[in-house]
């Protein structure tokens, strides 16, 4: 019971590409592979358990067998599990888009709002994302922009590398552009505002829906913070507190303490993970859980990976 690794929910979007799929190692048969929920307790796509007894059970089934303790002191606070971690794929741009926070998605959509953090895994030459706006604007200005499909003007766009960082906070108008594969930790929520999607044409033959008068009441239209101190973590907030491991031949030790179970996402390489006398081969692409109170536990390998607990 102490560490298992899950296969992912998976999802398919407009904007998806092949890469998680070809260079992940992920089993799909769509046409592409937009999203990979990795670790999922969300009812629009739980992960399932993929090692040792359990091996079938969502993750909802599983902390329902074996209780909330699994998950370690610090989720207490939390009505829900507080966190879902996606790999994500973008070979098209995503929409212009923005999350609400906490006590304004409770009130209209009945969820968590959203603060993520993007780690970037791959980025083809010249792939830029939206982080926030340019300059200070109205939110009549705004909609005029979206109206006129001038965006553009007022888009912080931001040329973007493998292993920047991104902290997302609720509100901040983002967007991943085309060519980014990114590591997303984010609120355990399901809750997307659309501003503007280039006038794209679902499978339906339909323009996927805009948000914007939902989307103009939570914009902060302003350019993003940038100056945040994590205190050597990659990303801090209430749900998550991430940090990125580059384990090398001398390897890993780590502790999965009562406070909080440890996600980790293998982003390159391979190696092991050994929990009390249970050894898990890894790759990248793969997610594993170690339970709260399972303790030392080592990684062994040349890989990355980002390591996420709930502080």
């Amino acid at each position: 019971m102490a560490i298992v690794k899950l296969e992912p929910a998976k999802k398919q979007a407009i904007w998806g590409g092949r890469k998680l799929i070809e260079e992940f190692g992920k089993k799909f048969d769509g046409e592409n592979l937009a999203e990979t929920w990795e670790l999922s307790a969300h009812p629009d796509g739980p992960s399932v358990i993929a090692s040792g007894a359990d091996a079938g059970l969502t993750l909802p089934e599983y902390i329902a067998k074996y209780g909330k303790g699994i998950l370690g002191t610090n989720c207490g606070k939390f009505e829900d599990f507080p966190i879902l971690i996606k790999l994500i794929d973008a070979k098209g741009d995503l929409s212009v888009q923005v999350h609400p926070d906490d006590a304004y998605a409770r009130e209209h959509e009945n969820q968590y709002g959203k603060t993520e953090m993007w780690y970037v895994v791959a980025a083809e030459p010249g792939a830029r994302l939206c982080y926030g706006c340019s300059c200070e604007v109205s939110k009549e200005e705004f909609k005029k922009h979206i109206e006129e499909e001038t965006l553009d003007e007022v888009m912080n766009m931001v040329a973007v590398k493998p292993g920047d960082v991104f902290f997302i906070a609720s509100g901040t108008i983002h967007a991943i552009g085309g060519g980014i594969v990114i590591a997303e930790i984010q609120q355990n929520s399901n809750v997307t505002y659309r501003v503007y999607d280039y006038g794209r044409v679902g499978a339906d033959g339909r323009q996927r829906e805009l948000h914007i008068d939902k989307a103009l009441d939570v914009a902060k239209l302003a350019p993003p913070k940038t100056d945040y101190d994590f205190g050597g973590h990659i990303g801090v907030c209430d749900c998550f507190e991430v940090d990125l491991l580059r384990i090398d031949a001398a390897g890993l030790d780590g502790n999965a303490t009562a406070d909080s179970f440890v996600s980790l996402l293998v982003t390159d390489g391979e190696g092991t993970v050994d929990s009390n006398g249970e050894t898990l081969s890894v790759k990248k692409g793969d997610s594993v859980l170690l339970t709260a109170g399972s303790g030392a536990f080592s990684i062994k390998g040349e890989l990355t990976v980002i390591q996420t607990v709930v502080p």
